[in-house]
């Protein structure tokens, strides 16, 4: 089942994508006058074609899922043949070289727009997300910055934030540009309040490998997960027969600290059928109760339930907007995710980050299946930071992708006549080589990741 779901989230995220992307160039080329011969969900053979409009575009799925294109009618294909009199004023390349940068800048902008509109709609529906609470190891780079276990992140460099995730942006942006993160905390106290503290943590010092999934882990920095309190019983559980009640804070099992909620979730679904002493905190006073995790599931996947939910809600922040300023802040994630990405590549390029960062489909499926699981506001989140991925990716300027196309009309501008064919079917040969280089990469990693 969870394999189906993987794949069918993996379908919808590149079904979209690409989609989008695509009618981003064919919407443009037919603002412009350019003929569009065929409209490809996929790459290589044509499994499935109908023909619609004036100008009966074929509208196909391809054999390959992974991508997909719009052929306009253009004299350099082989298979155009000879473009008929009336058709001869809507030939791509007869278009000013303007036109054509619209054509091909439309796609990634149309993936841009996608990820804008995406993010603004979560932003004002309000996105629940980790708070930015701590738990800090001893003797870490963390620890000796005077960070400690509870604090809530408030600001990294004058920059406020609210959820764990805003809080490792803004840390890996400190750590891409080699300086030290200025942190604004709340800490608190021993009589139940807070109070305001800084610190400052020495992002420079990570190296160039070291800015990775891992990054969080050698500076001793991870999420606080919530104390062990009880939300709902359910009626007729095994909770309920204990004698649990909603608010009791579980302290220990079999008299071993419980240190938060997700251990003891864990705790109770490793003990299927096994009788276990609870040490709850109830009123101020500590109650022991025996409790027994009845056995649900079969075989090797038989676990203990309680019935009993354990409260996250003291863990989680709503992310939100109005209207407007949710734009602005889509507008602002989606330029700071693209200058991000283009950072890190130019990182990789030059050897001060480690090729581990480049990802291929498996990982993009794995993500999508995983995001799918947990909810739709995750799902959605996830499609509109792969949409800003693909965005930036179809603008570098490699030959056979979008990039590459825009600076051969960039040199087309500046030398006033277009670029020499054999130079430009050199430039193909040699784009369509690193292309593959990186698909090589890619596929290594994530099949790394995945025996891993």
């Amino acid at each position: 089942m969870a394999l189906l779901q993987t794949v069918l989230a993996f379908a919808v995220v590149i079904g979209v994508l690409v989609v989008i992307h695509e009618l981003g160039h064919y919407l443009v080329a037919r603002w412009c006058g350019v003929k569009v011969l065929r409209f490809s969900v996929g790459m290589g053979k044509v499994v499935w074609s109908r023909r619609f409009g004036p100008d009966q575009t074929e509208w196909a799925l391809s054999a390959v899922p992974l991508g997909g294109y719009v052929k306009m009618l253009d004299a350099r294909d082989d298979d155009v043949g000879e473009i008929a009199a009336g058709d001869a004023a809507r030939e791509f390349t007869r278009q000013s070289v303007w036109k054509r940068i619209a054509i091909v800048a439309a796609g990634p902008l149309a993936n841009f727009l996608l990820a804008i509109v995406i993010l603004a709609g979560l932003y004002v529906h309000g996105m629940p997300e980790p708070a930015s609470r701590v738990a800090v190891l001893p003797d870490s780079p963390a620890a000796l910055a005077g960070l400690r276990s509870g604090d809530r992140i408030t600001a990294v460099n004058d920059v406020p934030v609210r959820s764990w995730g805003e809080l490792r942006w803004e840390l890996l942006e400190s750590a891409m540009q080699g300086r030290p993160a200025r942190i604004a905390l709340q800490r608190p106290d021993s009589r139940g309040g807070q109070v305001l503290d800084d610190a400052v943590l020495p992002m420079q010092s990570l190296t160039a490998g070291e800015l990775d999934d891992g990054m969080f882990d050698r500076l001793g920095i991870d999420l606080a997960k919530p104390p062990a309190l009880l939300g709902e019983i359910m009626a007729g559980g095994a909770a309920a027969e204990a004698g649990l009640r909603s608010g009791d804070l579980v302290m220990a099992v079999d008299g071993k600290p419980v240190a938060d909620g997700a251990r003891f979730i864990e705790l109770m679904q490793a003990a299927p059928g096994r009788r276990l002493e609870l040490d709850v905190l109830r009123d101020g006073q500590v109650v022991r109760l025996p409790v027994t995790p009845r056995a649900e599931g079969s075989g090797d996947r038989m676990v203990g339930r309680i019935r009993a939910q354990v409260d996250m809600s003291s863990a989680m922040v709503i992310v939100d907007a109005p209207p407007v300023e949710a734009v602005a802040r889509a507008v602002r994630k989606t330029w700071d995710t693209s200058a991000m990405t283009i950072t890190m590549l130019g990182k990789m390029l030059m050897g001060e980050a480690s090729l581990k960062n480049i990802t291929g489909p498996i990982t993009i499926a794995d993500y999508a299946g995983q995001t799918a699981r947990v909810g739709w506001i995750s799902f959605l989140s996830f499609m509109a930071f792969i949409s800003i991925s693909l965005g930036v990716m179809n603008l570098l300027p490699i030959p056979v992708l979008d990039g590459g196309h825009l600076l051969y009309y960039a040199l087309e501008l500046f030398s006033g006549r277009p670029l020499p064919d054999h130079i430009s079917a050199l430039a193909q040969r040699a784009g369509i080589g690193l292309l593959m280089v990186l698909m090589a990469v890619a596929m290594f990693n994530d099949i790394a990741r995945l025996i891993g």
